[in-house]
């Protein structure tokens, strides 16, 4: 077979209409051979002989699209030195932009003889791992145009591509669960309903079916196990894993754009699914160890893991650097994608040990003209020491805001001493952004993610119930900040109930009248149940799909998460770009008179109010005409003023409403007690007069304008 000596860059395959270049980077290799695998398994092995600044490349012609192919490389086997090459495993291109099949946990996908842990296993892993393939990189766009709202005016829904469609009547059954069904007319419709301007979607970078899950009958649902991390996963494509993964996924961000729905995706570049010392040798391992992977400084033959799966990237390796950036550029330029979610981001700022805001892969986020352009979130945590870093990410940067979901739990099943922390978060959490020259847009609120109960599981369970994961119940988060309402699980007391959905709607309407950008995990707005379970990866059936027939009390909670969406975005009062001069930080005194504070009976909270750890009512005034700052175009908006009454006592509380300067007349916008807004005739309220909001519910009155005379 002809090969000519191609080019060094791009990594990876690359076809060109004529042939395809490979490009792979070992500097630790020997030699290296690029290997072609035929429709009925056979291989056909072609050596790179070219090798610049350590990467090793070659030119074939007449290859096309749709060719499988993988690797081999000839180097030491050195355990004490990190060093794990193997050539009788055929290793995945890291830079693959599409994959083959799946790994089948045959023993010849490890380098050693799986009851000697320090031998050297020769048996060929042809036949039993994935395989690469190269892609055609054409597609036609057309007018495609990214949505780019700006974050203040984001609504971020959190979804996984088959529990968001597996179940819809209206999708075609031959699609559900996949891109396809993503970019289906039924689904973006209900999102367009919703009012999401941004779907996130859970990993979609090509993964690996953990074999210990599926000898259990289980499966690696969530996805949260990446190997290319430039490939769409191939199970999620209705059209085939010979690169059609490639060109549907384009197809479902085209159809996302014309929506005005951004796509952000959920990455995890902290880890790879290779394991520990322990897993199977797919990639990384076989290709250069000790350069893509984080070691033991004292015993390199271990992994230095602050991820919890075994392993973490050496962020310091200018080469993974490299890998990311690369991976990144790639799903803005040809993919489209308008950002991304890091998971456990932490790690990515651990150049060393320590967490370092300061770091290389910050520094090249920074500067580089396409990624700092496009939404950064960061999940400012990892498993490792000094890991929790919300609030001291860059400035670039937004994050999952962990104690803003802690805050609004407590607030809400009535924990002690969360008053002043309550109002801070829906405020925006100046005192974690403000000192960092951020703004309230930092601040991703949410307060239900996929990791954990679902929001009507929240109010349904004290306890966890993840005895269907085969591990006795030991994992998930035992400490969820659930209030169960009285009763565990399911029950058919009608007042209990009733309690329930009145609580989903309080924490519904929380989220999305606070200050920041706020995200909503997918089938929240309808009730989604997980039965207890609040850790559903490896569940890949009807327990954490979203259930479509839908109950009129899961309609009508639709429709109320419909009614918040919109009066968020209608009213600039509650996506404000700068924080609040009065926030609780400030002491509640606000000089521009942009927010007051006051207790239930009238008065402006004073610092005894704040420091009642008792208390559990809060009224806020919201000052329409005090929004600093111009929209883009430099007109300054004028809204309407808004007074936002929390009651999270059991019992009724009356609340005297702030006297004529602040308002004279108010009409009811929303009460949680109604299961829809504008669900019974309501009256405005006046000024200085006194009302009773019912135990544990929200009350949001909107001024009405005097009568022109």
């Amino acid at each position: 077979m002809d090969i000519w000596p191609g080019h060094p860059y791009p990594l990876g395959a690359t076809f060109d209409g004529s042939g395809v270049n490979f490009a792979l980077f070992s500097e630790v290799a020997d030699r290296v051979e690029v290997c072609l695998i035929a429709d009925d398994g056979t291989e056909a092995r072609v050596e790179l002989t070219e090798v610049d600044a350590y990467v090793w490349h070659g030119f074939v012609p007449g290859i096309e699209p749709g060719q499988r192919y993988g690797f081999r490389v000839h180097g030491p086997f050195d355990l004490a030195n990190g060093h794990r090459c193997n050539p009788s495993k055929l290793l995945l291109d890291p830079y693959a932009k599409a994959f083959d099949g799946q790994i089948d946990g045959d023993g010849s996908l490890f380098s050693y003889d799986l009851d000697n842990p320090a031998s050297f296993n020769e048996a060929d892993s042809l036949g039993h791992t994935m395989l690469s393939v190269v892609v055609n990189p054409f597609f036609d766009w057309g007018h495609d145009r990214p949505p780019r709202h700006e974050y203040h005016n984001t609504v971020i829904y959190e979804a996984h591509v088959k529990g968001l469609t597996m179940t819809h009547p209206d999708v075609p059954e031959g699609i559900r669960g996949t891109y396809a069904a993503i970019g289906h007319q039924a689904i973006i419709d209900h999102l367009v309903g919703l009012g999401v301007t941004a779907i996130e979607l859970m990993p979609v970078h090509q993964f690996v079916q953990d074999t210990t899950l599926a000898d259990k009958g289980l499966t690696n649902y969530w996805g949260y196990n990446t190997i290319g991390f430039l490939a769409p996963h191939a199970a999620y494509a209705a059209t085939g894993s010979r690169g059609q993964q490639v060109t549907e996924f384009k197809s479902m961000v085209k159809a996302l754009h014309e929506a005005n729905i951004e796509v952000i995706l959920d990455v995890v570049y902290n880890h790879t699914a290779e394991g520990n010392e322990k897993g199977p040798t797919i990639a990384f391992r076989g290709i250069d160890n000790a350069a893509y992977y984080r070691l033991v400084d004292a015993d390199k033959s271990h992994y230095y893991d602050t991820t919890g799966t075994g392993n973490s990237l050496l962020m310091r390796n200018p080469h993974v650097l490299q890998l990311i950036m690369d991976s990144l550029r790639y799903w803005v330029i040809e993919m489209h994608v308008d950002g991304f979610r890091f998971d456990l981001a932490a790690t990515l700022a651990r150049q060393f040990h320590e967490v370092d805001r300061l770091s290389a892969f910050f520094d090249i986020i920074q500067q580089d003209p396409v990624i700092s352009q496009v939404k950064l979130i960061a999940e400012p945590w990892d498993l490792g020491d000094g890991g929790y870093q919300v609030g001291n990410f860059p400035p670039l940067w937004t994050e999952w805001n962990g104690k803003y979901r802690d805050t609004v739990r407590d607030f809400w099943r009535g924990e002690a001493a969360t008053l002043g922390e309550f109002a801070s978060r829906l405020t925006g959490s100046s005192d974690l952004y403000e000192d960092s020259a951020r703004r309230p847009i930092a601040s991703i609120n949410f307060v239900v993610a996929h990791d954990g109960f679902t929001l009507a599981d929240l109010v349904s369970y004290n306890d966890k119930r993840n005895d269907a994961n085969g591990e006795g119940n030991n994992d998930g988060e035992s400490h969820n900040r659930s209030w169960n309402c009285g009763v565990e699980g399911e029950t058919t007391k009608a007042d209990i109930n009733a309690l329930r959905r009145q609580q989903q709607r309080n924490f519904l309407t929380t989220l999305l009248l606070s200050q920041g950008v706020p995200m909503i995990a997918h089938g929240d707005e309808v009730g989604r149940t997980q039965r207890g379970n609040n850790n559903v990866y490896c569940q890949d059936n009807e327990l954490a799909w979203i259930n479509w027939k839908l109950a009129e009390e899961e309609s009508q909670l639709l429709a109320f998460t419909s009614a918040v969406v919109s009066l968020r975005q209608e009213h600039a009062v509650f996506r404000r770009r700068r924080f609040f001069a009065g926030d609780a930080a400030h002491g509640g005194k606000s000089n521009l008179g942009d927010i007051e504070w006051f207790s239930s009976d009238g008065t402006e909270m004073d610092e005894l109010d704040w420091r009642n750890g008792y208390a559990r009512t809060l009224m806020v005034f919201l000052n329409g005409q005090a929004i600093p700052e111009p929209d883009p175009r430099g007109q300054r908006t004028l809204d309407s003023d808004f007074l936002l009454l929390f009651n999270a006592h059991s019992d009724p509380v009356d609340f005297a409403l702030p006297p004529a300067q602040y308002g004279t007349t108010w009409c009811i916008r929303l009460d949680t007690t109604m299961p829809e807004p504008g669900s019974a005739d309501q009256q405005d309220w006046l000024a200085a007069t006194t009302h009773a909001v019912t135990g544990r519910s929200i009350v949001v009155l909107e001024s009405v304008p005097a009568a022109k005379t």
